[in-house]
């Protein structure tokens, strides 16, 4: 199911919803895989696949809740429009709670659907960067010597070369030579961007 380009997944066991919706969407220019039920769904789902779920809150066997739950149970935080036949604030803002973007009433307008996608694609387009800035950090860190993680974990606390050098017990200039090459290898040009970076991955948190 992956492709490059953003997919809208769309959930729904009523055939003439899920088409409707299918031929509404592709109309506009998405790329679309319709399902009828969430198993078809759950079984066929890339996680590498960047998009959105527009996810029918009421069906047979599991419900868009379950759904809902399964996904972030394996940390698949797929952005989810939910589309439910009726209001229902309780389990609107228990779907929000969760994650959903938006929590839509049948019969949908075009306005509010299309404005609730373009929502969650942009959401799923801000996550996936995130994803993968923290992921190119870590492999940097991973790059690094024990001695250099060690020194950089005292660095981003704010201490001085000196007061690195007295806790582990070894001369300034070492931590110099380990701090320049942890800069380095983590291809920080400032110290206020080395801390940035190990906040974005929890480093010391």
């Amino acid at each position: 199911m992956t492709t490059r380009e953003p997919t809208i997944c769309l959930v729904d066991d009523e055939p003439s919803v899920l088409r409707a919706l299918d031929r509404l969407l592709r109309s506009a220019g998405y790329c679309v895989a319709a399902f009828a039920c969430p198993e078809a769904f759950l079984s066929g789902y890339d996680r590498e696949q960047a998009g959105c779920l527009l996810l029918d809150l009421t069906m047979p066997g599991m419900s868009g809740m379950d759904v809902q739950q399964r996904l972030n149970e394996v940390g698949a935080h797929l952005p989810i429009v939910f589309l439910s036949g009726y209001g229902d604030i309780p389990t609107t803002v228990r779907a929000i709670k969760y994650g959903a973007v938006d929590f839509l009433t049948k019969p949908v307008s075009e306005e509010a659907l299309f404005a609730a996608v373009r929502e969650a694609l942009a959401k799923n387009a801000a996550d996936r960067l995130s994803s993968a800035e923290r992921a190119l950090i870590q492999r940097r860190l991973a790059s690094l010597t024990p001695r250099e993680l060690e020194v950089l974990k005292h660095v981003v606390t704010g201490k001085l070369n000196k007061q690195i050098a007295a806790e582990l017990g070894t001369v300034e200039k070492t931590i110099k030579v380990h701090r320049a090459r942890a800069m380095q290898k983590m291809q920080a040009k400032s110290l206020a961007e080395l801390v940035r970076m190990t906040e974005r991955v929890g480093l010391g948190s």
